[in-house]
């Protein structure tokens, strides 16, 4: 442990980590896990609460996801989907997506994480505003103390202060509105449900505030993760849908921690009621082993892209042949297995 410790110390730059404290109290390190259980390096055997990053939906010690890796590292281990070429993974998987999302969501873009996740999110609104002739549609809204990853892009569209402070470079056109925190942000004797309408509207005065045909998309968490695990009350979402159909403003929705059953649905926004145009997804995709992100795109959006010429973005790793292996063995998992309706009734 002390040396694993000294090394880590020396070499090893953490996330979000004030590193000279932790270097001075040195970290934990985690060997082995099983189930939901992790062991350290002193032999600590401990319950993983968070199920590592809000990512390890099935579990630790799937061996159905190790073989999976395993041979599509021996069969094929990486080619890119650029230049006119496919894999069976990502078709498997791509159409495995279509079964599990909501009716409308027949295409998907992928990516290495849900940062990755929100900035393609960019691309692709204003890529479909282009195409829809009205290149003036710029403005993307979010919310204060919302997540939406850690690159350039998503801390932009993150509402959390303490990152836009190390961040002078930001996504221009890119503007936030209040949380919809009932429990810390409600006024005395206010109920909950004229709260959540209070806060949704103010979506509605910061659209006629830039002018409904600046603004682009709205984006949020079904309930927000790292801001405090936040829940809006039950008017909020239909409230939010309303506004954004009322001046043709997509609508998406960040299920990169919500997604693949943590609600007891497959997707946090249907236990909420509403229905986006566009779906961030990462984590439970792979439960976690590999890393891998995607964009669930309705038909109505996608096909203006795919009708009106080339989409000039992409990534080495979009549609990774063993991340997508591994997705489509953590997805059987989670149908066959009925774990998102033990989740809802259990």
């Amino acid at each position: 442990t002390a040396e694993y410790r000294a090394l880590d110390a020396a070499h090893h730059i953490h996330p979000f980590s004030d590193m000279g404290a932790l270097n001075r109290a040195g970290s934990r390190v985690i060997v082995k896990a099983d189930g939901v259980y992790l062991w350290d390096s002193d032999g600590n055997k401990v319950i993983d609460g968070m199920a590592g990053l809000w990512c390890v939906n099935v579990g630790y010690g799937r061996k159905e996801l190790a073989d999976a890796a395993y041979r599509q590292l021996q069969e094929l281990p990486f080619y890119n989907t650029f230049f006119k070429t496919t894999h069976p993974p990502v078709i498997e998987l791509s159409a495995m997506l279509a079964e599990v999302t909501p009716a409308g969501f027949n295409h998907f873009f992928y990516c290495n994480s849900g940062s990755e996740g929100n900035d393609t999110v960019l691309r692709l609104v204003h890529q479909y505003w282009r195409v829809q002739g009205k290149p003036q549609k710029k403005f993307v809204i979010s919310r204060k103390n919302g997540y939406h990853g850690s690159t350039i892009a998503g801390g932009t569209l993150g509402g959390m202060g303490y990152m836009h402070e190390q961040m002078p470079s930001k996504v221009e056109h890119i503007v936030h509105i209040d949380q919809p925190y009932f429990f810390g942000e409600a006024q005395a004797g206010e109920m909950p449900e004229a709260f959540g309408l209070a806060r949704a509207q103010q979506l509605e005065a910061k659209i006629l505030e830039l002018g409904a045909e600046n603004v682009a998309a709205f984006i949020g968490e079904p309930f927000q993760g790292a801001g405090g695990v936040i829940f809006p009350p039950s008017t909020y979402w239909p409230e939010i849908q309303r506004i954004c159909r009322k001046y043709d403003i997509l609508l998406v929705a960040d299920e990169v921690i919500g997604g693949f059953g943590r609600t007891g649905e497959w997707f946090a926004h249907q236990h909420f009621g509403f229905e986006p145009d566009l779906i961030t997804m990462a984590k439970g995709l792979t439960s976690g082993y590999v890393p891998m992100g995607a964009v669930g795109i309705h038909e109505r959006i996608a096909r203006p892209i795919i009708d009106n010429g080339e989409f000039n973005h992409g990534l080495t790793y979009s549609g990774h042949p063993v991340a997508a292996a591994v997705a489509v063995a953590n997805l059987k998992l989670l149908r066959d297995e009925g774990i998102v309706e033990r989740v809802k009734h259990d």
